[in-house]
């Protein structure tokens, strides 16, 4: 299975991502868990390139490749904003208090919890994230 989209750097595009994942959950007969846990990582991975990666009010999209062998699933997500590696990101302190905690670094902390394989590369002037998870 190979499948791609085009997202606008919109958050009102996260409908299309969320109508993605749920096709290839449906196409793969993946888990309800699974399915929810893949929105969850795509969402905030996506968020995030469209909160900081470019700057504000910059019309421009995010493409995201999904791959199945049957034994992996792997989502590869694409942008041209700024140079950004979330897997140097320092990760939440899970044992501090919320409320005294430093913002940043959950979304991170979410996706390696879920995702067995993370890594990133910047390639001709591209953020490159790739996510994999074990799906048999």
């Amino acid at each position: 299975m190979r499948k791609e989209i085009q997202l606008k750097n919109r958050l009102d595009e996260l409908k299309r991502l969320t109508a993605f994942v749920d096709d290839i959950s449906e196409e793969l007969h993946l888990s309800s868990e699974l399915q929810m846990n893949l929105n969850l990582v795509l969402e905030e991975m996506v968020v995030n390139i469209i909160s900081y990666a470019y700057p504000e009010g910059s019309a421009t999209t995010i493409g995201l490749l999904a791959e199945c062998d049957g034994r992996e699933l792997t989502f590869m997500l694409s942008d041209q904003g700024r140079a950004f590696d979330p897997t140097l990101r320092k990760i939440a302190d899970m044992s501090a208090n919320p409320a005294e905690r430093n913002l940043g670094g959950m979304g991170i902390f979410i996706v390696k919890n879920i995702m067995n394989e993370v890594s990133y590369q910047r390639l001709e002037g591209k953020n490159l994230l790739t996510m994999k998870k074990e799906i048999k």
